[in-house]
């Protein structure tokens, strides 16, 4: 019989998520956890990607919205939150941050476009922002400045995710690179969506970059010294999503047709010398 800690083990490793290999160095409650959560989040997330009929995709979130207050309120029903909520109290894990992650994937069903990076960055704190903050309690976070720096940091990370996905989410009629930022470049919405590379889409897709990189090293000025060690699963996670970022910088932007991502092997190399040597 399947355990709530087997489902949620294997909704983790199922997705190769770079999040994962940050996984495996925690000790065993923290492991859990976070493992639990992660899957909470893959479970929400896959309503939208998985899911063709807005309206049943709305109605399922509608569900693991219940869900959640459920939960919270002794009766969880799905084996997720069976498995996360005995750590809600100790992780400080809050059920409107869950909620939070919901609403997210809510915009995703009725928003297909972003006017201006304010408004991205709104849908960005939601869907990692918020993640990035569960996270870093679970990790051991002791420091109030510590949340500044997982939300920055997550914010990096799904703006590397956007740039990846610029292609995918084209053919799936969502565009995440703000309108004004297409605008300024010169680059026309069908232009992504027909998968058309021109110097004007380098130029757009380098300024994004830039823009993360520039969070990234945010992130990691605001991390106070005394949360470093126990942050080094987030940290370990920045190495692999930056060498990511590298990664498509040096394919001069080749996302309309492909997606770039870095082997299993290179991943666990990444997050080993955090671990080990504490440097990218």
């Amino acid at each position: 019989m399947t355990t709530p800690q087997d489902y949620v083990q294997d909704k983790a490793a199922a997705s190769g998520s770079s999040f994962y290999y940050a996984f495996l160095f925690l000790p065993p409650a923290r492991r859990a956890a976070i493992t639990a959560f992660y899957a909470f989040c893959r479970e929400v997330d896959d309503v939208v990607d998985e899911v063709s009929d807005p309206g049943v995709a709305a109605t399922k979130l509608a569900w693991w919205a219940k869900e959640v207050t459920d939960a919270y309120a002794g009766q969880p029903t799905h084996p997720v939150m069976q498995a996360l909520m005995p750590y809600a109290s100790e992780f400080r894990i809050e059920a409107r941050q869950l909620h939070a992650v919901i609403e997210g994937c809510q915009m995703d069903l009725t928003q297909t476009r972003y006017l201006d990076y304010p408004a991205l960055k709104k849908y960005c704190h939601l869907v990692a922002g918020e993640v990035g903050e569960v996270s870093a309690r679970i990790f051991g976070q002791t420091q109030p400045q510590t949340t500044q720096y997982a939300s920055t940091l997550g914010l990096a990370f799904q703006l590397t995710n956007i740039i990846r996905d610029v292609g995918e989410d084209a053919r799936r009629g969502r565009i995440y690179l703000p309108m004004d930022d297409l605008k300024r470049f010169d680059v026309k919405a069908q232009e992504l969506l027909d998968g058309t590379y021109s110097d004007r889409f380098a130029a757009l897709m380098r300024f994004q970059a830039d823009r993360a990189f520039g969070l990234y090293d945010e992130a990691l000025a605001l991390l106070p010294a005394a949360d470093r060690r126990s942050q080094k699963p987030g940290l370990m996670m920045a190495s692999i999503y930056r060498t990511l970022l590298r990664e498509i910088v040096a394919s001069d932007f080749r996302v309309l047709h492909q997606r770039i991502a870095l082997t299993p092997l290179r991943k666990l190399w990444l997050a080993w010398k955090m671990q080990a040597l504490g440097r990218f």
